[in-house]
């Protein structure tokens, strides 16, 4: 095998741990835990652990095929750029390609990582930049994965007939949208009367806030029957089985029997989330209301449900369809004005605009409609413009010639 076959084979071998880093560039795994020693004091362990993963990714790059880099500040564009093509041979245990939001968590890492200890003004950083925005892959967004009616009904009417636990589990997760590691963390008083209804208390999770979200009776009833019976062990939880409390685990297995209890197939807790937020959106739930009870920092975050099945745009869609489909299919229906003002724009489309000249109003221009002030064009037809401004000039036709002149400077100062 040649060596550009070499460098264009699916990588396949384990990723070495930090001892062989250590043994081989002491200086970048003693940098790497310096730095993660900072990220302990403001991040979540979680987040630790992938920056930990992601570092050592990379420096196991550089072992393997820049043995000769010591420290940091040697890295310049070219490392990034073939650690970059690197992952992009990388497989999964399975021999499946890196996806693409997989590498992109890596490369975001590793560009959070440069800019930190550039701003924090170590030794190590590299004289200048070497990852920007532009390296990161553009992943894809998908919609959520949601419940639709038929199968959250049948979800719901199998939960129904499961144990107490189970059945607490499935109705905490559907009505409240709470996310799996906010259940299993729900403190024993978490359930609270304000004003005139009972809320839920969330703990601190994902987004490092706390929040209350409303319960319905119904699920105020089985939390109530459940604490009166079962005590928490000393855990100071809400929900627990067999002393201890839930996992995140259970929770996923308690679903998954009661999903397949339904027939509905396989069921990720946090498609119970999504449920909640696309029903409640099509309901006519303001997006506001929807970003507190799920917990969102930013609107940005719930309009992602906005996009899932919108039925203003689908009523709006059906009440414009019909009047257009009616122009063609039976000129006979009785005419509304909308209708009227409908076909009225129709029959007025012109090879390069339209004319918006009221339809009782007489016309002194038949065949010149470009100089008439009730004629009007968008850029859409700048191509049409452009060629009849060239047979101006084509056929010694200065006037119409500036004509078409002034109407194309006249799109091109429009704001893009």
């Amino acid at each position: 095998m040649s060596a550009a076959e070499v460098l264009r084979a699916p990588v396949t071998v384990p990723l070495e741990p930090w001892a062989t880093i250590i043994e081989h560039s002491p200086r970048l795994a003693a940098t790497v835990d310096r730095y993660l020693d900072q990220l302990r004091l403001s991040l979540r362990p979680r987040s630790v652990e992938a920056a930990d993963n992601a570092l050592r990714i990379f420096c196991n790059y550089l072992v393997d095929e820049h043995p000769e880099i010591e420290t940091f500040e040697d890295i310049d564009r070219s490392h990034i750029e073939g650690f970059k093509r690197w992952l992009g041979r990388r497989r999964t245990r399975t021999g499946q390609p890196l996806l693409a939001r997989t590498i992109g968590q890596r490369l975001r890492t590793l560009r959070a990582f440069f800019d930190r200890i550039t701003e924090w003004d170590w030794p190590e950083a590299p004289a200048r930049t070497v990852i920007f925005s532009s390296d990161l892959p553009i992943a894809d967004d998908p919609l959520p994965r949601f419940l639709d009616d038929a199968r959250a009904a049948r979800l719901m009417r199998s939960a129904a007939q499961a144990p107490p636990l189970d059945r607490l589990v499935v109705e905490l997760l559907a009505h409240t949208g709470i996310r799996v590691s906010e259940l299993c963390q729900l403190e024993a008083d978490a359930m609270a009367n304000v004003g005139q209804g009972w809320w839920l208390r969330v703990p601190v999770g994902k987004l490092h806030d706390d929040r209350f979200v409303p319960l319905l009776p119904t699920v105020v009833e089985r939390i109530q029957a459940w604490s009166a019976t079962h005590d928490d062990h000393g855990t100071g939880l809400l929900l627990t089985k067999h002393g201890r409390g839930l996992s995140r685990h259970q929770v996923g297995r308690i679903l998954a029997r009661i999903a397949d209890d339904a027939g509905i197939g396989h069921v990720h807790p946090h498609q119970l989330r999504h449920t909640l937020a696309t029903q409640a959106i099509n309901c006519g739930m303001r997006l506001e209301a929807i970003a507190a009870l799920l917990g969102h920092r930013s609107l940005r975050m719930t309009m992602t449900y906005a996009r899932i099945a919108d039925r203003t745009v689908a009523d709006e869609f059906h009440a414009a369809n019909e009047q257009i489909e009616a122009l063609y299919v039976d000129p006979d229906l009785p005419e509304t004005p909308s209708m009227r003002q409908l076909r009225n724009e129709h029959r007025r489309m012109l090879g390069n605009g339209w004319c918006t000249r009221p339809r009782d109003m007489g016309c002194t221009f038949e065949s010149i409609c470009e100089g008439c002030g009730f004629f009007a064009t968008t850029v859409e037809f700048k191509p049409t413009l452009r060629r009849q401004r060239d047979h101006a000039a084509a056929n010694h036709q200065p006037d119409r010639q500036a004509l078409y002149d002034n109407l194309l400077e006249s799109l091109d100062a429009r704001p893009a």
